[in-house]
């Protein structure tokens, strides 16, 4: 563990995070902030203090002097080899040797534990590049950066692969499972790291002939092909000629000589003109995206197929709380005659989310404008801090980056510190817009945590990536309530990965079942929407005021107009999902089902030739999974109104929910987690009535009056 300290700086009225990122201030008094330094730094700062001044410290002067200390150079995440693209291709190389021994190195070690650590220091060794370079090639700002580590992606996926099916090395994993004596001998986490190892090799098809073993490699390399056109393809804007339009709704798009740029939908714009427009030609369909989706979908559903089930599906399910696609139809089922009636043709697609916020105002006096100028990214930054104290003991300090390390200058880097077992891991935030970044919120891991075997930890590394806009010239970054709710979210995330300190990088923080990984990020959305926590942080940036209480309770409230149909929405594209990913050939085109589906579950008309499913992103990274949303946000409703309701600073409640639910990453059964948070096994009605309890039944009454 680095040898780390502390030191106390008292800037005139700022808040935690001018400090922490150096943006954004907000005033909140002068109380002294930590800034996190290692050890080495600190005399040198000791001795520059008297000089510097004792009442105030800048930024700019501590990175100066910190940057002296620490050396100037770096490469990305401080890993030397990528300080340029061609990095990437030297930290490939370095990851495969390592691979290739520690492959030799399995297959002569008699069964025992340390078959079960050198096949998690194989997996470390390629995500260490792999889940670095999965983030770079989406976020970098250089294209050459972004293009190598794509192909690095590629080419550690493909490894990765072949070691699926390398008959060999199942081989050393096998005798050692077969061995009773030895496993009988082994802990629980070691011994489902082990399964779970098996369970890898046997979806990739272990027990085919070597031809049909070639055929799923091959079909798994072209699956990953596929995914990552897709997934650019989601994002691609179209184009259409201006004078398709009328000129006076032109100005909402981006001009590009004779056409507009749409990039997006416009959702929030009160034009309904705008919205519609935008709606049509965003989604218009696209015939080279639609070839991709068919293709993949085809691709999963003929490598399931020839590994041994039934669909794309009940291969993906496997190990999740769900088990299999037949419990969800039923859940599913439930859930939509208890919200039956809720949506009426009146809408259209493009209404929705703006009339949910016309509603919202009109019913609750909610004008997302009043509430900006409380929810500094400061203030809002604070509120975790003092959340995750008083919660879980745990605080946020910045770290000094070296020349190199980071990828933008807006990025900022914490070190996340427990108060007695010292640093737990670093945490990037690359919270705000530049061009060619993906407008999406989401949380990767970068480097995974594990016991190394010199007995010392290898702490997690994980980026939140925002899309927070850039804001004026010495004024604070503000955030709606939707951007707050946000940042609560991909920091339940981050908390995960710091928390799940297991032995094994495999089952590290958010390596677990998806319907599992988005409990802790939903369950602080909870927080995020209650009074006591919102009362704790939320600030005027300017006069210092908090935010009156009744205010707190109308946001609060509003959260439940139009719930019913947000949850609706997220049920069509569960079905749609599963619809996908079910039994093949399909019945339709996919957007014929798209139509179908639409109408059937969500009850809004289907718009001719546009094709939403098309932007569906997370048909790629949550293929047939996407019910996980669903599943998490019931858990996550269930421990909160039993564990934090009553009281969200309950530092017993928070220590239990470390232990029981976070600490074990995947090392655990996720429904044993959640048995034991609970202290009891929820049945599909307790995750359905869930559900439903947080949800306005008072909605459909409303909106008719409306």
């Amino acid at each position: 563990m680095q040898n780390t300290s502390a030191i106390c700086i008292y800037p005139a009225q700022r808040s935690v995070f001018t400090l922490l990122c150096g943006t954004g201030p907000g005033l909140i008094g002068t109380s002294g902030i930590k800034v996190f330094i290692p050890q080495t730094v600190l005399v040198v700062l000791e001795d520059l203090l008297p000089v510097l001044g004792a009442n105030l410290v800048s930024l700019r002067q501590l990175s100066y002097y910190c940057l002296r200390s620490l050396g100037t150079g770096a490469g990305l995440f401080g890993v030397p080899e990528l300080s340029c693209p061609e990095g990437f291709q030297e930290a490939q190389n370095k990851a495969l040797q390592e691979s290739e021994q520690l492959v030799q190195k399995a297959c002569s070690t008699p069964p025992g534990p340390e078959t079960v650590m050198i096949f998690d220091q194989l997996s470390d060794s390629l995500c260490r590049v792999a889940d670095l370079a999965d983030f770079v090639k989406v976020a970098h700002p250089d294209f050459a950066f972004r293009e190598a580590a794509e192909e690095a992606c590629r080419n550690i996926g493909t490894v990765v692969e072949k070691l699926n099916t390398d008959v060999e090395l199942c081989q050393s994993l096998r005798r050692l499972l077969a061995d009773e004596t030895v496993m009988n001998s082994l802990d629980p986490e070691t011994r489902r790291v082990a399964e779970l190892f098996m369970f890898d090799f046997e979806i990739s098809g272990i027990h085919l002939d070597e031809e049909k073993r070639k055929k799923a490699v091959d079909l798994n390399v072209r699956i990953l092909d596929l995914c990552n056109e897709f997934l650019i393809g989601t994002h691609i804007p179209n184009k259409i000629d201006k004078h398709v339009l009328p000129e006076h709704i032109r100005y909402n798009f981006t001009a590009e000589g004779n056409y507009l740029r749409v990039a997006g939908l416009h959702a929030d714009c009160p034009d309904d003109l705008v919205r519609e427009a935008a709606y049509k030609i965003f989604l218009h369909s696209n015939s080279q995206q639609l070839a991709r989706l068919e293709e993949l979908l085809a691709s999963r559903n003929s490598l399931a197929q020839l590994v041994g089930y039934d669909t794309f599906a009940h291969r993906a399910l496997q190990g999740t709380m769900a088990k299999n696609p037949g419990i969800r139809h039923v859940w599913k089922d439930m859930l939509r005659n208890q919200m039956s009636g809720i949506l009426f043709q009146m809408l259209m697609p493009w209404d929705h989310p703006y009339y949910s916020g016309v509603l919202r105002a009109e019913r609750y006096n909610i004008d997302p404008g009043l509430y900006c100028p409380f929810f500094s990214l400061g203030a809002c930054m604070e509120g975790l801090n003092t959340l995750f104290s008083q919660l879980l003991g745990i605080s946020l300090y910045a770290e000094q980056t070296k020349r190199g390390e980071i990828w933008s200058e807006d990025v900022r880097k914490l070190a996340v510190v427990h108060e007695t077992e010292g640093l737990l891991g670093y945490i990037y935030c690359d919270f705000f817009q530049r061009p060619d970044k993906p407008h999406q919120d989401c949380h990767f891991t970068v480097r995974g945590g594990r016991l190394k075997e010199n007995g010392e930890y290898q702490l997690p590394v994980v980026v939140l990536m925002l899309s927070l806009p850039n804001s004026a010239r010495g004024a604070p970054t503000l955030l709606s309530p939707g951007m707050m709710e946000n940042l609560f979210h991909e920091m339940g995330h981050a908390m995960h990965s710091m928390l799940g300190r297991t032995r094994y990088q495999h089952v590290t923080g958010t390596r677990c079942a998806t319907d599992f990984a988005e409990v802790p990020s939903i369950l602080m959305e909870y927080f995020a929407n209650d009074y006591r926590v919102v009362n704790q942080f939320a600030r005027h940036y300017k006069t210092g005021q908090p935010l009156p209480k009744n205010m707190v309770s109308r946001l609060c409230e509003s959260k439940k107009v139009c719930a019913a149909a947000d949850m609706q929405l997220q049920v069509f594209y569960a079905v749609l999902d599963q619809i996908y990913h079910g039994k093949h050939p399909l019945k339709k085109s996919t957007t014929e089902i798209l139509k179908e589906t639409q109408e059937k579950v969500y009850g809004l008309p289907y718009v001719p030739n546009t094709a939403w499913h098309l932007r569906f992103s997370h048909l790629v990274g949550y293929g047939a999974k996407y019910y996980s949303y669903l599943m998490s946000r019931a858990v996550a409703s269930m421990v909160w109104k039993q564990c934090f309701a009553q009281n969200p600073f309950d530092r017993a409640m928070g220590e239990r929910y470390r232990r029981e639910m976070l600490a074990h990453g995947g090392g655990k059964e996720p429904m044993l987690m959640v048995q034991g948070m609970l202290q009891k096994s929820p049945s599909v009605e307790d995750f359905v009535d869930a559900l439903v309890s947080d949800l306005d039944h008072d909605f459909e009454t409303f909106i008719m009056d409306s």
